[in-house]
């Protein structure tokens, strides 16, 4: 006999309605996206009838595609090293600390993303320009110009994906019973060996989705990009958007960013099977 819920309908039919929204959603969306990649187009008449791979080639053997997908990922894997950096001992300071410090300083880590961000990414705008703070103490460092450059998307992201680190970091740490690390202490392990071998392999499973979230969010980011970048430093959302808004170019718009979301996947997946194995490793 199958299993039943309360209302005694088979517990399958309660996920129907999930399913049906998650189908209107995401993969419908998804399969018209990817449906459009194969239809052929000419800048006079538009989208033609008929199936064609050239956007495929075409993106994938031109310099100039292969150059913004190169240059999205080393920003994003930057912008993740440094979360991680940063992120990880600020989730650990967080854990330690002790009511209201703990909820004040929570909140502080909380309210930029209470804020809009393009009003942040504005803020940074200015910041970061020839007559912003930070950019006259970089031309005073003979640092140069960092408004649209690499290092401005850095540091806009890093801001903007900060607390999507630490939260997990934060969470995971919660879990951990504090009088492991004093068994740590009793052995006379040191406070550098407590945090190598004793925190932070059980903190690595919110390591791992904190990494994974701020990689995806940094890969696919506009604003940020669009705004610190400048016209000429572009990163594969700003070419999508161009093609399909300015170039109407629907079908290569959608190209690349059915080529960006496989990129995506496959280093997401490649990153939780290389940090699974470690975490596994270090429990054994």
């Amino acid at each position: 006999m199958p299993r039943r819920n309360v209302d005694g309908l088979p517990a399958i039919l309660g996920s129907i309605p999930v399913g049906l929204l998650f189908l209107t959603l995401v993969v419908t969306p998804l399969a018209l996206t990817f449906a459009l990649t194969f239809s052929p187009f000419d800048y006079n008449a538009g989208i033609q009838p008929g199936y064609t791979l050239h956007h495929y080639a075409e993106v994938l053997t031109d310099s100039y595609f292969v150059g913004i997908f190169w240059r999205t990922l080393w920003i994003s894997v930057v912008t993740t090293l440094i979360c991680v950096m940063v992120g990880v001992p600020e989730a650990y300071i967080l854990s330690r600390m002790r009511k209201p410090w703990r909820s004040i300083f929570l909140l502080a880590v909380l309210s930029p993303l209470l804020i809009s961000l393009v009003v942040r990414a504005f803020g940074w705008s200015m910041l970061l320009g020839p007559s912003g703070l930070v950019g006259q103490a970089a031309e005073a460092l003979g640092l140069g110009p960092l408004l649209y450059t690499p290092t401005a998307i850095v540091i806009g992201l890093v801001h903007i994906m900060l607390p999507f680190m630490i939260i997990p970091v934060w969470t995971s740490l919660q879990k951990l019973d504090p009088s492991v690390e004093h068994a740590a202490y009793s052995l006379n392990a040191s406070r550098a060996q407590t945090l190598w071998r004793v925190v932070l392999p059980q903190c690595m499973p919110g390591v791992l989705s904190g990494s994974l979230i701020v990689f995806g969010l940094s890969a696919s980011s506009f604003a940020i990009p669009a705004l610190l970048g400048g016209r000429r430093l572009k990163m594969v959302a700003t070419i999508v958007y161009d093609e399909f808004l300015t170039e109407l170019n629907w079908p290569l718009g959608a190209t690349l960013a059915i080529l960006l979301l496989v990129l995506n996947v496959i280093i997401m997946m490649a990153y939780n099977r290389v940090i699974e194995r470690s975490y596994r490793r270090s429990l054994g």
